[in-house]
């Protein structure tokens, strides 16, 4: 199609940019604030071909999204933190079996329910720790609808390119906001498909890696057969107890991502060559940072923002790095500090600092530009 404009809200244009990037399967279960998600789909899926399913849970949603993927089919789920919970274990599965998908998480408030309808960023540590195992994750962290439909488009490219799941982690306010949205013509897209083996299929080893330490992935029903489970496996895909075959296994899964961090991070620097402080911020408090930062500029204070478009995996190298160049860091978040522990272990011995807001509204920049003026004064 060609390029189209479009009004909307950032669960639609993130359903458009799932479209976009190839997105033929979406098993979901309605849930505030992602539902909206969920709707488009059921709409749009029919339109081009692709299947929607609305099951009877989280659990039965994440499963189908995990099987349809091995199929050969860009799949994806949506929900919100209640449901990510359910999630958790199939999301392990995922990462063992190296299963491409993506999973929106709309966030809201919580614990539990919570509040259904406002927008919180408290699942951050959810996404990285929830399930069980040592393992790495891949999380965006979009501040504007444009962003919904291009960091959905760049999930999808990261799970087909590292064959693991990848989180899109949308406070409810990116998720409900209206903004402009510009759909580009498909072919200025770069979209990403995973590796498929090319060898005979007598020598193919399912879990065998390239030199990227990814393995191709044959698809259910071709000539390639395969085996896979959740249980520790060697190149084979056969379930083995034997601690070297562990060893070699989880060391993998998790350098796939970790020696691939370069790639996969996206960070935006915005005003920082000069400045004294730094704001680290993601989703919407980064847009109040933006406008906080130009006001303590024009009075005259040095500060800049550290955008963080990719929270998983965290950018420690780079915030040490900042932390040499300024003298204050502030983080932004809307919760009671997540990010902000894993700033302050990057930073040190660097002073970081604490803007927090665990509520349904984000940081408004007066607040925010109220902490630049009290951290300039130290």
């Amino acid at each position: 199609m060609p390029e189209r404009i479009m009004f909307t809200m950032g669960d639609i244009a993130c359903a458009e940019g799932a479209l976009s990037a190839g997105c033929r399967y979406f098993g979901g279960y309605p849930i505030t604030p992602a539902t909206e998600i969920a709707e488009w789909m059921s709409l749009r899926m029919p339109e081009v071909g692709g299947a929607y399913v609305q099951y009877e849970d989280e659990i039965a949603s994440i499963t189908s999204v995990i099987g349809a993927s091995w199929t050969g089919t860009k799949a994806m789920t949506a929900t919100s933190g209640p449901g990510v919970s359910l999630m958790l274990e199939a999301i392990g599965l995922a990462v063992m079996t190296e299963t491409p998908l993506v999973l929106v998480n709309i966030m809201r408030g919580g614990p539990s329910t919570g509040q259904p309808t406002k927008g919180q960023q408290g699942d951050i540590m959810q996404a990285k720790w929830g399930s069980h195992g040592d393992y790495q994750i891949i999380a965006l962290t979009p501040a504007s609808v444009q962003e919904m439909f291009d960091q959905t488009v760049q999930a999808f490219n990261l799970a087909e390119k590292y064959r693991t799941p990848v989180f899109v982690l949308a406070d409810e306010t990116v998720g409900h906001m209206r903004e402009r949205l510009v759909i580009p013509d498909e072919k200025d897209l770069e979209l990403t498909y995973r590796k498929l083996p090319s060898g005979p299929p007598e020598e193919y080893l399912p879990f065998k890696p390239d030199d990227d330490l990814v393995p191709p992935m044959a698809l259910l029903g071709s000539e390639y057969q395969f085996y896979a489970t959740g249980l520790t496996h060697d190149e084979r895909g056969y379930p083995s107890d034997k601690e070297h075959v562990q060893i070699e296994l989880i060391t993998r899964l998790n350098d796939k991502i970790l020696k691939n961090a370069d790639d996969i991070i996206d960070l935006e620097r915005f005003m920082l060559d000069d400045a004294d402080i730094a704001v680290i911020a993601y989703g919407t408090p980064s847009r109040s940072a933006r406008r906080a930062i130009k006001d303590a500029r024009a009075e005259g204070i040095k500060v800049g923002m550290l955008r963080l478009k990719t929270i998983w995996p965290f950018p420690d190298d780079t915030i040490a790095s900042l932390a040499t160049e300024v003298k204050h860091l502030i983080v932004a978040e809307q919760n009671l500090g997540q990010a902000y522990y894993m700033v302050k272990a990057s930073a040190a011995p660097t002073p970081v600092h604490l803007m927090t807001k665990p509520a349904g509204m984000p940081q408004l920049p007066h607040e925010i530009l109220d902490k630049i003026r009290k951290v300039d004064s130290i």
